[in-house]
């Protein structure tokens, strides 16, 4: 494949294509070539865990957590616009971006802490696979050998394309969200009214706010800031395309949240129809839909599961090898052949293997895993975003791309909401015994001083919009090896600081907590 080409699932476009694009017709083909990485890792986000989630939010709570949903549509978009930048200006991999510019620590601990994440999170889309398909019967050893056979072949064609287009049929089957829908027979009234009036069965009670927490705490995953970077440099999207792919990064939030919706509504069917069970499992709450409603509702549902749970496979596997990649400076991606890229595929083909091999064990502790998977994604979430926001106001790789400052105010409130949340996450996970609901009152109480102190002061530092010659589309990250080292900042160096002794102290306690469960 030509490097001046994108090659996408539904069309091609040259990278450096300078005509314009008047009319609709012109418009609507341009974004067809570019869709893909923003709405396939918004899809993706909706894994085994999101589902389960969801499923839990319907069947505990009925239709009143529905208004969590709406509030992720800025985040994600805030959020992933920023990836979308950092991807298409730099040409680089998120990965190696932190190392060339924070250095080789802070690279190293981000890349070797998402692969833990993510072989942990393969783990429960393995477990969602064969959940799913033992709803129809059939065998955890039969189930994942054979989605890891045909994960591994949808992805090791040697072409981008190819993987896309394979991406976008399962995305297209998300769309069975739509009968689920149908056959729960929702009351719309509802529904509605609880999309916008907050509030919670049974009073705010700790059960309830963590349930929330994880609602929230799903949206931002830390695999999908390397995955879309990574993706959008694998298939070659320049600073021309931006606006292109900003739009398909905002049509997949706006799936992923309806998905998400859907989820929850037809899992509130169960409440409302008079079944008090908690929620236990996925292939528990199979079992009760086509109980409980019929039409097939049970194998919609197992449908949805086993779909979201591949696509999660593969999206959050390609990440891993991305971060591998990014780690060992090969720079390597969906369009190399497999003789050569094998360090890539066979990474690749190994976290499926193992991570499969493990959700098949006879009694594996799953439960101990998922636990591990919340809390780790709430350890590096702070993490995570807050380098995303620091690399996009470095002038130096971001030139006329970096943040205007509106847009740093809106990022640090929403990101400031995201790290009292994820604090909440840990902290309850380390001493179950606290009360939520209290901490996360402290916790937005101290966000909210932090936030009317710091935005004033951050509006004069924060670098305004660089000013060039000639078009700004044009313009692209130099080589990382001739820019200059990151000037000195106190703040920054007090930030780095805050965050290193956070992951520290938390990672410890939280091996600790884990050995206790796992020994209790």
């Amino acid at each position: 494949m030509s490097p001046e080409q994108i090659k996408g699932a539904f069309g091609t476009i040259s990278s450096h294509d300078t005509g314009t694009r008047q009319g609709v017709r012109a418009r609507l083909l341009t974004l067809l070539a570019i869709i893909g990485p923003g709405l396939i890792v918004m899809v993706g986000d909706n894994d085994a865990g999101g589902v389960s989630t969801y499923a839990q939010a319907g069947q505990d709570y009925g239709y009143t957590l529905l208004w969590t949903l709406p509030l992720l549509v800025p985040v994600l978009i805030i959020v992933q616009e920023m990836v979308v930048r950092l991807g298409a200006v730099t040409g680089v991999g998120h990965g190696r971006l932190i190392r060339e510019r924070f250095g080789r620590y802070w690279g190293n601990l981000s890349i070797f802490s998402i692969l833990v994440l993510n072989f942990l999170i393969i783990i429960t889309e393995f477990i969602g696979i064969s959940l799913s398909m033992e709803y129809f019967g059939v065998s955890s050893l039969v189930s994942v050998p054979v989605a890891i056979t045909l994960l591994f072949a949808i992805s090791a064609t040697g072409s981008f394309r190819r993987w896309e287009r394979f991406m976008m049929l399962f995305v297209a089957v998300n769309f069975l969200v739509v009968p689920l829908l149908l056959v729960s027979h929702p009351h719309a009234g509802s529904v509605v009214t609880h999309l916008v009036v907050p509030g919670i069965r049974g009073g705010a009670n700790s059960s309830a706010v963590l349930l929330i927490i994880s609602i929230i705490g799903t949206t931002v995953a830390p695999w999908q800031l390397f995955f879309q970077e990574s993706n959008i440099v694998d298939k070659k999207i320049t600073p021309r395309w931006i606006n292109y792919e900003r739009a398909d990064t905002i049509i997949g939030s706006f799936i992923v949240v309806i998905g998400a919706t859907v989820l929850v509504v037809a899992s509130a069917a169960l409440s409302s129809r008079g079944t008090t069970s908690s929620f236990t499992s996925t292939l528990a709450l199979a079992h009760q839909l086509q109980h409980v409603l019929g039409h097939g509702a049970g194998a919609f549902f197992a449908l949805i599961l086993l779909n979201a749970s591949i696509i999660g496979a593969a999206a959050v596997t390609l990440a891993s090898s991305y971060a591998i990649s990014d780690l060992s400076s090969t720079h390597q991606g969906l369009n190399a052949r497999f003789s050569e890229a094998r360090g890539f595929y066979l990474g690749f083909l190994a976290l499926l293997i193992v991570a499969g091999s493990v959700a098949v064990i006879p009694h594996a502790p799953l439960g101990l895993i998922t636990l591990a998977v919340q809390a780790i994604s709430g350890l590096m979430l702070p993490f995570t975003t807050i380098i995303v926001l620091l690399l996009c106001n470095d002038r130096a790789i971001m030139g006329p791309w970096v943040n205007p400052r509106w847009l740093n105010a809106v990022a640090t409130i929403v990101i400031t909401a995201l790290v009292a949340l994820s604090v909440g996450l840990m902290t309850s996970t380390l001493f179950s015994s606290l009360n939520v609901v209290a901490l996360l009152r402290w916790l937005f109480a101290v966000a909210g001083v932090g936030l009317a102190v710091g935005i004033p002061v951050g509006w004069r530092y924060w670098p305004a919009r660089v000013t060039i010659d000639g078009d700004r589309r044009d313009w692209r990250t130099p080589r990382l090896t001739l820019l200059e080292p990151l000037p000195p900042s106190r703040f920054r160096w007090w930030l780095m600081r805050i965050q290193s002794v956070y992951l520290g102290v938390a990672g410890v306690l939280l091996v600790v907590r884990i050995v206790q469960l796992a020994t209790a």
